[in-house]
């Protein structure tokens, strides 16, 4: 009972609100439509009355014309109406015509004279002075007329005449007719003289009723209401205007009328619904949601008084899998940490296993430095007591090259085999290939290993972005692991090539029996050759590729025509992007 009582209240309050918003856009539209509805209506006012104007300036500057003085003679009269009957001709007025201060008419453009116009208001109106105006239905033609009547004053004896100038409403409704909603223009009866739409002709608003009266005896109903401060009109009674419209008014004292119009609200009334009901259904839909989240929310109730209690059974057995879920943890954690250590001590193993091939060769190259620097001792000081000063000097000289040589390989060994960390710089990279040439030098030397490699001609040097120290070592990875490859056969020939292209690329070949499981070679203890002390652990190839990784750099290998190829890839220094 509860809920159908919600449902109830929702319902009459979705209706109050739809209801008050029909009302509020409707007003609001009626707003929009009354602006527009004025402007088309100070349009339509502004044609009937410029077209009208035409015939003012007619009159007022015809009205002193002098034709018009003399008229006592009858020939006066007949020139005065050829003259009269040319100027209705060039302007299309349906007549033009003089009267005396009397009223009666001498002269006019139609030939029809004597006729007594004393008694029309626009006649009164120019004798006293001023610009009269009127508007009638032709007696002859039954043709709407609009009268403008100027006044010819005589010197010093007031007005001497009237010119009047008779102007075809039809030919003013020609231009308009039917391009506005319906607009009309009522005289001072409160008849309707002027329209865009021919059937609101001659209807006159009464007092007496709510209604008009047509002279075919035809009848116009309507009610006026009034919304928003508009006047909205309820029509009935004819085909060509809309039953309800928006009723405004303008007053035109300059032409005697009264323009009126009449708009359909219709759109008006379509904007407001489209509105309420947009808004009813979003109303709908809010509450719909509402009511299903409530039910929902109700069903939740009842399923988690069951789930409590399930939850509280389960809660307690994972209680127990959890317990022995960290111990299991903690217990690889601790597997974990002594593989890690394990894995660490075998690459330091791997190091210093290539150390060890490679300390023939640096004993060898510590050695003929240590020997030359003995050599060259003993020269200086001969030279020395025989007073050679320049002598003892070129030898000091070359004892100081032998120092700084033996100085360089010692510092390369030691990074070698501490793997010291030094920062990303810019690398002479040409260098840094010489470098590692002159490590593995006496190794190649012993195994008859043949190396060729011609650094380019360029002037500028050629830097890399990475680290000296360990870009050295995988080099030297690589040259011993060709020489290694080669050992079994009697042709050993190394090839270096430097390419400096959008990135640095050096490919180290060599004329072994190639790469046999290339999808393993760089994968850490993998190696073709017998494990031992003396061979190597399968260590190197994995080393270079991490050193690389550590600063941007990629290497890859393939097999070539014949033998492997490794290919280094380095990025170029960029002095900006360093800074």
């Amino acid at each position: 009972m509860r809920r159908w009582s919600l449902l109830l209240g929702f319902a009459l309050a979705v209706f109050c609100i739809v209801g008050a918003s029909w009302i509020y856009g409707y007003r609001q539209a009626l707003d929009s439509l009354a602006k527009r509805s004025v402007a088309d209506l100070a349009l339509a006012s502004d044609r009937v009355s410029t077209q009208l104007q035409i015939y003012q300036e007619l009159a007022v500057l015809t009205a002193d014309h002098p034709v018009l003085e003399q008229l006592g003679t009858e020939a006066e009269r007949v020139e005065a109406r050829r003259v009269l009957r040319s100027i209705a001709d060039k302007t299309s007025a349906l007549d033009v015509f003089y009267a005396d201060p009397a009223g009666k008419v001498l002269a006019a453009a139609e030939g029809v004279t004597g006729g007594d116009i004393a008694g029309e208001g626009y006649f009164q109106r120019a004798m006293q002075g001023a610009l009269g105006i009127g508007s009638d239905v032709l007696r002859g033609n039954g043709r709407r007329a609009y009268f403008y009547a100027a006044p010819n004053f005589a010197p010093g004896a007031g007005v001497s005449g009237v010119l009047v100038v008779v102007a075809d409403v039809e030919d003013v409704e020609q231009t308009w007719r039917g391009s506005l909603p319906a607009v009309f223009f009522t005289n001072d009866h409160d008849e309707v003289f002027i329209s865009n739409r021919p059937e609101l002709l001659f209807w006159q608003q009464t007092g007496e009723r709510q209604g008009a009266v047509v002279p075919a005896e035809e009848q116009l109903d309507y009610e006026v209401l009034s919304v928003g401060g508009y006047e909205i009109w309820k029509l009935s009674g004819s085909a060509y205007l809309p039953s309800r419209a928006l009723h405004l008014t303008v007053a035109l004292p300059i032409i005697g009328l009264t323009g009126q119009i009449l708009v359909d609200v219709a759109p008006a009334r379509r904007l407001a619904s489209l509105q309420a009901a947009a808004l009813g259904a979003l109303c709908l839909a809010f509450g719909t949601f509402l009511f299903l989240t409530m039910e929902r929310r109700r069903s939740l109730a009842e399923a988690n008084a069951v789930l409590e209690s399930r939850v509280e059974t389960r809660t307690r057995a994972l209680q127990s899998t959890n317990s022995q879920l960290r111990r299991e943890v903690s217990e690889r954690e601790e597997a974990e940490a002594a593989l890690k250590k394990a894995q660490e001590e075998l690459v330091q193993a791997g190091k210093l296993s290539a150390l060890g091939q490679m300390s023939a060769g640096i004993s060898h190259e510590l050695n003929q430095p240590l020997m030359a620097i003995q050599q060259f001792a003993e020269n200086g000081e001969a030279f020395l007591q025989r007073g050679q000063i320049d002598r003892v000097g070129e030898n000091l000289s070359r004892i100081t090259s032998m120092s700084a040589r033996m100085a360089r390989i010692i510092k390369n060994l030691r990074a070698f085999s501490r793997n010291e960390n030094e920062p990303m710089a810019r690398v002479d990279l040409v260098q840094v290939i010489n470098t590692a040439v002159e490590l593995t030098g006496s190794r190649l030397e012993t195994d008859a290993v043949t190396l060729s490699w011609s650094p380019p001609e360029a002037d500028d040097p050629i830097y890399a972005w990475g680290g000296e120290v360990r870009l050295t070592q995988v080099f030297v990875n690589l040259i011993n692991n060709a020489a290694d490859a080669m050992l079994g056969q009697e042709d050993r020939a190394i090839s270096i090539t430097l390419e400096a292209g959008t990135r640095l690329a050096v490919a180290v070949t060599d004329i072994g029996p190639g790469i046999k499981e290339p999808e393993k070679m760089f994968d850490p203890f993998y190696s073709t050759k017998v494990v031992s002390s003396s061979e190597g652990m399968g260590l190197g190839l994995s080393i270079s590729y991490g050193l690389l990784q550590s600063f941007g750099g990629n290497i890859h290998g393939r097999n070539g025509a014949r033998g492997a190829v490794f290919t280094v890839e380095l990025d170029r220094w960029d002095e900006g992007a360093a800074t």
